[in-house]
């Protein structure tokens, strides 16, 4: 397949700063993407409200599928470098069509989190002062605008000014995460004894294979992020490799803190606490203070607040990445693909997702209650994660057909289980959307379907992304693959 179109040296506007991050700044990043702190605060509730306490198997099991896609990016970055990501592998892999659906779904997955992920941001800052004031939705939505708008400036100012932020916030957090897990599961009051049933599919109990795909997709939610080191390759060192070692290890790390609290709040916490709508946004919070009353427990709401921060940052690293590809591709407005002149940064794809967002979270404050907007929010995007993570699945086994059975790493890891994910992405996907609202199905399913317009657009003005693969470049990535295994 041709190429994707790229500018020419000349337009240094469409250039980004190469090989500044390396193998630690990669996995800082994958944690960071994945928020292990405010995925944790934010999705428990709606995670207990699906399958009780089968949280735990739920997390597991989704987890397991996850890895496959994680080996999945791993194998297609050392293809080729591309701050796209799947928006480039899946057209090089499957078709031009299946490319631009899979990077429209992480701008789409992108903007609707940008909305949900404001709200625990200003709660948390509030709840440190008042309870009130922390279920008080004008002043969470102003709070949280004022977040977002500063993540915005950290993002313009370059990559290096994000990953320095970055690994500051993000060991501070998985010190009080590590400190508070200690607490809970060795110095607390206990309401329910610890049980290896949390781990059995027979968790699921009455819930049946309804009850695993809504904890599925909500688990698809929390493991979401890793994968900004895949966009951040074009600006890391040795990135064929480098980028996807930081997701692998960084995917691990966040699986272990995902697990290990949600066997914590099952613990700790009361089904009348698990379910309650006040908590929806920071269930963390609640953990807490039954751990260590007082001011002690709100160091968390700290670590959830820096992991709010961080996954607004990386999410609109993710998305204004794709954003730039895209418009260097010439497959959305050529002004997206443009960069700060010094910093290298997608300025103009930077402010124009500010906007939309910033519209979009403000005006989502008439929509109903912090706990709807945060759960339709969260499975709509489980929706999208669960197709761009599919494409990818099936890519690197499409690509690599004829390499699977040359030895039993590449079956495994570049072939069975990344087929496993995309298999188990596309059963929950497909199992899930009879139980879904209307509002779920159309903010999910009919936001990727707008993606039809401008791929049409594009397509029929002549963009080069839309060629069909040639039997010569198909031939040349294999051979370039097999020289960097």
């Amino acid at each position: 397949m041709t190429d994707a179109p790229q500018a020419t040296k000349t337009e240094t506007e469409n250039e980004l700063r190469s090989g500044v991050l390396g193998l630690f700044d990669s996995v800082i990043m994958g944690i960071a993407g994945s928020a292990p702190a405010y995925s944790i605060a934010a999705t428990t509730t709606a995670l207990f409200g699906a399958v009780l306490y089968g949280g735990p198997a739920a997390l597991l099991y989704c987890g397991i599928a996850m890895f496959g896609i994680v080996f999945a990016f791993n194998y297609l970055g050392r293809m080729e470098s591309h701050a796209g990501a799947s928006y480039s592998w899946v057209r090089r892999a499957l078709h031009p069509i299946l490319g631009f659906i899979s990077g429209w779904s992480v701008v789409v997955s992108a903007l609707i989190f940008m909305v949900i992920a404001t709200f625990p941001a200003g709660s948390s800052v509030l709840s440190l002062f008042s309870e009130s004031w922390a279920s008080n939705k004008t002043l969470v939505t102003i709070f949280g605008a004022i977040f977002f708008l500063l993540m915005v400036g950290a993002v313009a100012a370059g990559v290096t000014v994000t990953v320095t932020v970055q690994i500051i916030m993000s060991c501070v957090e998985i010190a009080f995460l590590l400190l508070f897990a200690g607490l809970a599961l060795f110095n607390a009051h206990h309401v329910t004894d610890f049980s290896w049933h949390w781990f059995s599919p027979s968790v699921f109990g009455d819930k049946g294979s309804s009850g695993f795909v809504a904890g599925a997709l909500l688990a698809a939610f929390y493991y979401w992020g890793w994968d900004v080191t895949a966009n951040l390759n074009e600006e890391t060192k040795d990135a064929k490799r480098t980028a996807g070692i930081g997701g692998l290890l960084g995917a691990f790390v966040v699986f272990m803190l995902f697990e290990v609290f949600t066997v914590a709040t099952n613990m700790v916490l009361t089904p009348a606490q698990l379910t309650n709508e006040d908590n929806a946004a920071d269930i963390l919070q609640v953990l807490g203070q039954a751990v260590w009353p007082g001011w002690g427990g709100k160091l968390i709401v700290v670590g959830v607040l820096l992991s709010t921060v961080a996954t607004l940052e990386t999410t609109l690293i993710q998305v204004t990445r794709t954003l730039f590809s895209m418009g260097r591709d010439h497959t959305l407005p050529a002004a997206l693909g443009k960069t700060h002149p010094t910093r290298k940064s997608p300025i103009v794809a930077t402010m124009t997702i500010a906007v939309i967002s910033l519209f979009l979270f403000v005006g989502s404050q008439y929509i109903g209650s912090i706990a709807t907007i945060m759960s339709d929010g969260y499975s709509a995007i489980g929706l999208q994660i669960c197709l761009y993570y599919c494409l990818a699945g099936l890519s690197v086994v499409v690509l690599y057909r004829r390499q699977l059975f040359k030895s039993v790493t590449n079956f495994i890891f570049m072939g069975l289980w990344p087929l496993l994910g995309a298999v188990f992405m596309a059963f929950v996907f497909v199992k899930v959307i009879p139980g879904l609202d209307a509002t779920t199905l159309w903010i999910g399913l009919g936001a990727i379907g707008l993606g039809v317009i401008p791929m049409a657009y594009y397509w029929a003005k002549g963009s080069k992304y839309y060629d069909l693969p040639t039997k010569e470049d198909r031939h040349a990535v294999l051979e370039e693959f097999i020289q960097d295994l």
